[in-house]
Order: C-alpha cells, then sequence, then structure tokens
C-alpha cells in the first residue's frame, strides 16, 4: 500500500495500491515487468516473471509486450533493448548500477584485446553494452562453463570482468583463461570465517554460495551455482538447513517454494572505516521500489536506448549465448 509520505511529499497524486495499479497499467499498456531474484520480495511478488540473468534475457528475447520494464540494474535493462529493440525499455531508477560492470570499462577491455591479439573474447553478461560489443561470447553463471566447454580446448580466452568466476571456471575445465581482475562488492565480502561461524551454530546446514564468490568461500561450500541452481538446489531438498552465501533476494523465492525451510544468510565481511551497506545486500538491486515502478510505467520513463552502431555488435554475443545455451 501507499507509504502516506510519498503522497505528503507530491511523489504521487493520491491514495493508491501501487501494486494493483502496477498490475493495472502493465494490462493496459501491454507491459511486461521482469525482476532479478536480487530484488526486494513486495517487487518479485508484483513481476510477471521472475529470474537469474539468463532466464531474463530469453523472456526479454521471446516477449510480445510493447513495453518491458526491467527491475534489475542498468545493464539488463541494456540487455533488454539490444534483444527487443523495437520495444520500449524502461528503467525504473538509472542510477541502479553495477560494480561489476563498472570494474570493466570499454577503452581498458579494448586496450587489454589489442595487447592479447589472438584471443577469444568471453564476457560476463555484467558487463555494458559497449563492453558486450567487444565481446565474442557473453556469459552467465548459469551458463558459464557449458559455453566454456563448446570452444576448443587450445583455444586461447579472455574472460571478464568477474574474476572469482573466472578462476572457478578454470578450476572447473582445466582452463588457463586470461582473468580481467573484476568483483561483486556482495559476493566478495563474504568471508570463510563468517560461514564456518554459522557452520558452528547450525552444523547440519549446508552451505550454497554464487560462483562470483571468492575461492575460499567456494572451496568450503556444498553447492555452487547460480540463483538459478541455488534456488532448484532448495526447492528440491526443502528438507535440508542451508547457509547462503549469494545476494539476500534470493532468500524471498527460496522461502515462498519452501516456507519451512530454514535459510541462513552470511553477513558481510566488513573492513574496518567501510563506508556504505554493511549487509548481503546489493544497494544498486535495491534501488528499484514499487513507487518508482508505478511511476516508469505511467509516464514511460526513463527509457534506455543504445547507440546503434554499438548496439549492432553488442546484441551478436548474447545471441550467440542463447544458442549456445
Amino acid at each position: 500500500m501507499l507509504k502516506k509520505e510519498w503522497l505528503e511529499q507530491g511523489y504521487i497524486d493520491e491514495p493508491i495500491d501501487l501494486k494493483q495499479e502496477i498490475r493495472r497499467l502493465c494490462k493496459e499498456k501491454n507491459a511486461v515487468l521482469l525482476a532479478h531474484y536480487y530484488t526486494t520480495g513486495d517487487i518479485q511478488e508484483v513481476a510477471d516473471f521472475v529470474g537469474d540473468s539468463l532466464a531474463l534475457a530469453r523472456q526479454a528475447a521471446k516477449t510480445d509486450a510493447d513495453i518491458i520494464v526491467m527491475a534489475g540494474v542498468h545493464f539488463m535493462a541494456e540487455t533488454c533493448k539490444l534483444l527487443s529493440p523495437q520495444k520500449k525499455v524502461l528503467c525504473p531508477d538509472l542510477n541502479a548500477g553495477c560494480s561489476l560492470a563498472d570494474s570493466c570499462k570499454a577503452d581498458d577491455l579494448k586496450a587489454f584485446i589489442d595487447e592479447h591479439p589472438g584471443y577469444t573474447v568471453v564476457s560476463y553478461v555484467n558487463t555494458s553494452a559497449a563492453v558486450k560489443a567487444l565481446t565474442d561470447v557473453v556469459v552467465t553463471s548459469g551458463n558459464a562453463k557449458k559455453i566454456i566447454d563448446q570452444l576448443p580446448e587450445d583455444e586461447r580466452i579472455i574472460f571478464g570482468p568477474d574474476y572469482n568466476l573466472g578462476s572457478y571456471i578454470n578450476a572447473a575445465t582445466g582452463r588457463q583463461m586470461l582473468l580481467w581482475q573484476g568483483g561483486c562488492h556482495v559476493h566478495e565480502r563474504f568471508s570463510v570465517e563468517a560461514i564456518v561461524a554459522l557452520k558452528q551454530e547450525h552444523p547440519q546446514a549446508l552451505v550454497l554460495a554464487h560462483p562470483e564468490c571468492k575461492s575460499p568461500v567456494l572451496r568450503i561450500a556444498d553447492v555452487v551455482g547460480s540463483t538459478a541452481v541455488l534456488l532448484k538446489y532448495v526447492v528440491e531438498h526443502p528438507d535440508g538447513e542451508y547457509i547462503v552465501a549469494t545476494e539476500a533476494g534470493i532468500m524471498h523465492e527460496m522461502g515462498r517454494q519452501c516456507p519451512t525451510t530454514l535459510l541462513y544468510p552470511v553477513p558481510p565481511e566488513v573492513s574496518e572505516g567501510a563506508i556504505g551497506c554493511h549487509c548481503n545486500e546489493c544497494q544498486y538491486m535495491k534501488m528499484n521500489t514499487l513507487l518508482k515502478i508505478y511511476n516508469c510505467l505511467k509516464y514511460e520513463w526513463p527509457s534506455v536506448e543504445v547507440d546503434a552502431a554499438i548496439a549492432k555488435e553488442a546484441v551478436k554475443p548474447i545471441e550467440r549465448m542463447l544458442r549456445m545455451s
């Protein structure tokens, strides 16, 4: 429901039920609301589709809606636009960026590629359209190993920007990919010490970890996988207890599908004097709110556009990923 201060401060004109109005606007405007598992529970509950990066890309490619609202972060909205250029793509907050995408600028990657001629460039989906335009094939955490396995064993590969995911894929495949030194600010904060402490409190609990976590964390995990993989594991084993080392938003869907399952979020390791979010949440994902989604549907703004020349090249590695997945 409406928060009183939104009305008092002029963010909306009259008392409304935001969830009801979002659904009304989606129907009225033939719009589809896509949401990532890392958004808040109220957004996941009102969305047409909730998923990880791969699933959201597939939905964006096949939707027959006129408008796509991407409740996630900016690179996800760009991906929607690349796959559905004729559709209007709305991003509830253009400031919802990604620390991982920010760690790899297109100019820097171009210089790195020039220094290593003859390499195939594999980029994580958590990148800008400009970086994707320099890429041979895009991957997600859910399909990275599958796609790398399809490339020739002697192929020289640049993998970026997530160093932890790249290291995990190297170990799983026996490859020696050249890794970009990027990372996710949420997954980088998980520590072995925090997990061990939780394990002492809950000795029967299995450790679930996203491959963006650092390698020491992955080595002690019982299950390593994308958000979709971790969710599937919990759904298939609902009687277990789980220590969850990924962004806390996934626990909403885990809890919805498995209401009696015991879930323990891993607190982040916070360095002395650190400033900002001291939790296991992505502050960029949490910039999405019901109010922002309502307003972007109502005014059909802000929309996401991609330079035509960049889009022409950036869509190719995404389409290749979808064919290989």
